[in-house]
Order: C-alpha cells, then sequence, then structure tokens
C-alpha cells in the first residue's frame, strides 16, 4: 500500500488521507534554478539554496509542488479550515445527499481560557459524564429532527439546517506547498484548537514524508518550539 491509499485516522472518526503529491524538493530547486538557467548542483548545495529561499521569503518555488488530501472532519474543524483560502475545495453536500448520524464526541470537555477568548484549558473542575451525557442527548434530538423533517416531506436542503457542527463532513483538498506550510505554522501552534491541531500533527508528517528538505529548514527557521 502506498502513502496515497493510506488513511490516517483523527479525532474519533475523522482522517486524512493523501490522494496524490506532485513536485517535492527537487522541484522547488528546480523553479528557483530556473531564475537563472542553472539546474541542481547537488544535495548538499540544493538543501542550503531551499533554505535560503526560506530565510528571505522567496516562497514561489514552493508553489510548483502541489498536494491532494481527502479530509473528513468535524464541521466546526472545516469551517476554521477554510479560512485558508489559498487553495481549492471541494465538499460533500447535504443538499444532494443524505447525512449519515456521525458526530465528533470529545473525550472531555475543556473550559474556557480566561487569558484568551478565543481558547480552552483542560480543568479538573467540569462533571465531564454530566456535560457529555447533555451533549449526547442535544446530537441525538439534531438527528432525529432531520430525519423527522425529512420524512414529513422537507427539502434536504432544509431538514439539514437543524444539524450542529459537530457533525462530520468531508472534502477534497488541493493546495500548494508554499499556502500548506503557512496551514502547519498557524494550525500546529498552541494557540489554535485541538481538534483542528489534530489534524495538522498528521499532516505535518505526510509533508515531512513527501518535503523533507523543505520541512527542515521551515521548521528551524518559522515554527515555534
Amino acid at each position: 500500500m502506498n502513502q496515497t491509499e493510506k488513511i490516517l485516522p483523527v479525532l474519533d472518526k475523522g482522517f486524512v488521507r493523501l490522494v496524490d503529491f506532485i513536485g517535492g524538493d527537487q522541484r522547488a530547486v528546480e523553479s528557483a534554478r530556473v531564475s537563472f538557467g542553472s539546474v541542481s548542483k547537488g544535495p548538499e548545495r540544493d538543501k542550503k539554496l531551499l533554505e535560503y529561499l526560506l530565510e528571505h521569503e522567496h516562497f514561489s518555488p514552493f508553489e510548483h509542488s502541489v498536494f491532494q488530501f481527502h479530509i473528513k472532519c468535524p464541521i466546526f474543524v472545516a469551517r476554521q479550515w477554510m479560512r485558508h483560502r489559498i487553495a481549492s475545495y471541494n465538499e460533500i453536500s447535504a443538499r444532494y445527499t443524505e447525512v449519515k448520524e456521525e458526530f465528533y464526541y470529545p473525550e472531555k470537555f475543556r473550559a474556557q481560557d480566561k487569558s484568551n477568548v478565543q481558547g480552552s484549558v483542560n480543568s479538573e473542575n467540569l462533571d465531564n459524564e454530566s456535560m457529555l451525557k447533555i451533549y449526547e442527548e442535544a446530537l441525538k434530538n439534531s438527528y432525529s429532527a432531520y430525519k423527522k423533517l425529512m420524512e414529513s416531506g422537507a427539502a434536504r436542503e432544509m431538514a439539514r439546517m437543524v444539524l450542529p457542527v459537530s457533525m462530520y463532513t468531508e472534502y477534497y483538498w488541493t493546495i500548494n506547498a508554499r499556502s500548506l506550510l503557512n496551514f502547519l505554522k498557524l494550525r500546529t501552534d498552541s494557540h489554535a484548537q485541538y481538534e483542528i491541531r489534530e489534524y495538522a500533527k498528521v499532516i505535518t508528517e505526510i509533508f515531512k514524508e513527501k518535503m523533507p528538505w523543505t520541512w527542515e529548514a521551515f521548521n528551524r527557521i518559522y515554527v515555534k518550539k
């Protein structure tokens, strides 16, 4: 089984799958050197060139390497994900298909971070058992309402309005290496939401495998420790 066939699980029901990849470290090198009518000058000098490009923010050569992923994630994760607009997305549509009863169930709830309005923190003061029961009941009620609305004649595009953002969705995501590095820089940061960080971790490993020289240099220059 090659990399493009692997389904890499994320969260409780999600996954990341690399569908296709073109380019690589050498493609970035070739794209940069063509400006001077030059070609590869060997691994060591090529690695140094990639580091120079990243350090001096000459990013365009990295746009010639492209990743295509199949993603399955909760809708609230997808909505954060799609803020990264220099990419192409095609998402499954609940107008055309009846959605499955697939919701994200967190292992535990987090409390609001008092010093960061958009963040959360682990807390031992939460009654997770009680909160999970409230959560599960709401999900079951929403899906039951969805089914009843369709049975009563409502169109799929309207019945879906009762479904919560914890429902899983799927989409194809095509993105060049330059934009993907920006995604990984932001979404592996400790300030990013836990759930999207879990996806970014998996995608980081794929990037490291496909473009190891680029990742090594980028990680050294840009990624916060």
